[in-house]
Order: C-alpha cells, then sequence, then structure tokens
C-alpha cells in the first residue's frame, strides 16, 4: 500500500513538473496582452496594438512600477502577431520557439505608429526649442478603405542627423554685452554669442510609418506624426502631416455620414415595380424593392446604410437612392400606341411652368 502511495505521489509531482515547464516554454501570452483571440486579423492586431500603446505608454503611466515592462510586452506581442511567419512558429509551440529561432530581434514598433517623438507626452513640461518645418502631404485613400477601415504603410527616406567628425556654432543667439569705453565711459550693444557643438551630418535612412485609416474618417483629416518632417540642426524636427484626401468613388458619393447613389431602371420596371441588390462599400447587398410606379427623378432612402460615423462606429448614416428612367429607343407601332393608351388611360397634361422655382 505504501509502495503505491509513494508511486502516486511520484506521478503527480512529475505532472506539476511538466505543467510548470510547459507554462516556462510557452512564455508570454501575446494574444491575451493585446486582448485578442487566436483568430485575430493582421489589422485586428495593428488596432489593438495602437490603441494600447497611447494607454500603457511610460510617459502616462509614471505611478505604475511596471510601466516599462507591460510596455515592452505590448511590443513583443505585435512583432510577433503581426508577422505571418513568427505568428505561425508561435501559435505552435510559443514564445520560447521564436526565441530559439532567433526571430525576435525586440524592434519596438511605437514610431512606426506615432513618429519618432510620440504624440505630444509631456504636456506642459515641452520647453520652447528650435523646430524644423512640418511636412504635409495628401494620402490618397478609397470611399471602401473610409468605410471599413485600413491599414496603409508608407515607406519613406527621413533625413537623420549623425555625429561627425569637428565642431560646429550652435545655439546662436543675441545678447547684450557692456563695452567699456574708459573712465565712467562705456556702450551696451547686442551681440550674436553661439556655443561650441559636436558636429552632425544628415543622412537618409529609409522609414516606415503605419497610418490608420479608421472608419468615418473625413476629407481633409488630419494624421500627425511627430518628429518625422524636416529636421532642424539645433533643435527638434518638425511634424509630418497626412492629410486624407478620398478618391472619386464610380458608385457613391459622400456627404457627411451620408452616401448618393443613382440606379438607372427600364421604363417597363419603373411601371410594374422591381427587385435589385446594391454592392455596398464593404460588399455586403442592400435590396432594393419597388411594387408601385417609380418616376424619373424618384428617391428613396435606407436608413443605417451610410457611412459610420467617426465617434461611434456603431451609428451610421442614410443611403439615398435616386432613379432615372431609360425609355425604349425603338419606335412603337400605332396599335402599341394605342395599346398603352387604352392601359394607362391618362390624360394629357401639358402644363406650362417654372420647373426652376414653382409653387
Amino acid at each position: 500500500m505504501r509502495t503505491f502511495d509513494f508511486c502516486f505521489t511520484l506521478l503527480v509531482g512529475a505532472a506539476v513538473l511538466l505543467l510548470v515547464a510547459d507554462d516556462a516554454l510557452a512564455g508570454r501570452d501575446f494574444y491575451k496582452i493585446l486582448g485578442l483571440r487566436k483568430t485575430a486579423s493582421k489589422n485586428d492586431v495593428k488596432k489593438a496594438y495602437r490603441k494600447l500603446a497611447k494607454e500603457l505608454h511610460p510617459d502616462k503611466n509614471k505611478d505604475d512600477p511596471d510601466a516599462s515592462q507591460k510596455f515592452q510586452d505590448l511590443g513583443a506581442a505585435y512583432e510577433v502577431l503581426s508577422d505571418d511567419d513568427k505568428r505561425k512558429l508561435y501559435d505552435r509551440c510559443g514564445e520560447e520557439c521564436v526565441k530559439k529561432e532567433g526571430m525576435m530581434d525586440n524592434t519596438d514598433p511605437f514610431a512606426q505608429f506615432f513618429g519618432d517623438f510620440g504624440f505630444g507626452f509631456g504636456g506642459q513640461e515641452q520647453r520652447e526649442t528650435p523646430r524644423g518645418a512640418n511636412i504635409v502631404m495628401d494620402l490618397h485613400v478609397t470611399l471602401e478603405e473610409l468605410y471599413s477601415g485600413n491599414f496603409v504603410e508608407i515607406t519613406r527616406n527621413k533625413p537623420v542627423m549623425k555625429p561627425a567628425s569637428g565642431t560646429r556654432k550652435c545655439n546662436c543667439r543675441q545678447e547684450m554685452v557692456t563695452r567699456n569705453l574708459g573712465p565712467g565711459r562705456f556702450q551696451m550693444m547686442q551681440q550674436t554669442v553661439c556655443d561650441e557643438c559636436p558636429n552632425v551630418k544628415l543622412v537618409n535612412e529609409e522609414r516606415t510609418i503605419e497610418i490608420e485609416i479608421e472608419p468615418g474618417m473625413e476629407n481633409g483629416q488630419e494624421t500627425r506624426f511627430s518628429g518625422e518632417g524636416e529636421p532642424h540642426m539645433d533643435g527638434e524636427p518638425g511634424d509630418l502631416i497626412l492629410k486624407i484626401k478620398t478618391v472619386p468613388h464610380t458608385r457613391f458619393e459622400r456627404r457627411g455620414d451620408d452616401l448618393y447613389t443613382n440606379i438607372t431602371i427600364s421604363l417597363q420596371d419603373a411601371l410594374v415595380g422591381f427587385t435589385l441588390d446594391i454592392v455596398h462599400l464593404d460588399g455586403h447587398k442592400v435590396t432594393v424593392t419597388r411594387e408601385k410606379v417609380t418616376w424619373p427623378g424618384a428617391r428613396i432612402r435606407k436608413n443605417g446604410e451610410g457611412m459610420p460615423n467617426y465617434e461611434n462606429n456603431n451609428l451610421h448614416g442614410t443611403l439615398y437612392i435616386t432613379f432615372d428612367v431609360e425609355f425604349p429607343k425603338s419606335q412603337l407601332t400605332d396599335t402599341e400606341k394605342e395599346d398603352i393608351k387604352n392601359l394607362l388611360n391618362q390624360p394629357s397634361n401639358n402644363r406650362v411652368y417654372n420647373g426652376l422655382r414653382y409653387s
């Protein structure tokens, strides 16, 4: 009996050790860190990182002693789950496998989404320093991207300051100096005073930044990447400002959160009714059914089928549909004309009026 108890104890102990070893081998749960399911898409990973990076940045959580570690965990989670090869290996055998394959380089993706200087952390603590010029660029996006959201990757050459040999004049400023002209005589004048700084040179480096096209963003809306603009030898670089510019669409026109489109129907459908589907910006179909006469210029609305609201994506505008009627181009015979008259039984209406302003 004692032998059985001893063996049972050994088995339980071995099982516990295996569980502990498995946990150690698995490493960090990157899906849990980002708050995602394993079925999350790459865009879901990017959205989760971008949102959490703002919340967990150490500069915004100075009272949290674990802030730096949380931020590092977040960066590692993004590095692995945003890369298809790393993610496949991670899903198969955990973080340790990815490390053993030498696939983790611990890069910080923060600047990729917000620029070299983040997004304005520090507030009142920021000093007045010289800044380079801002760069403003149009970012052409489709209506589909503004409807569903997307991430756009931009690769650019950025001038970066690197150390160089020698020194240079820097931080030059105008100061008042006093010059002694003799007993009881002096003169005050402005003089340019400079410091001696290590010399630098500008080197072009290839940078990749990612801008999130959020659902409901509007034409002209701006996204700022801090520190990605023109450099300044004695200060900070300016910002890169990307301005949304909507590409004209072949089927829809946007006005605020509403969408407008036109549909051409035949005269037969206009008289007897019809059912048709409109393919929306994300691929879903909007069914339009008419069982009554549709006249040229008639307009119907589909509530909730417009653009998502930028502040609240659960709210959508209205889709307005205007109908054009295509008349037959072939000539009717006398018999067909009489048949139509008898069918419609409609008297002639030759009212003449000002169609631009009629009441």
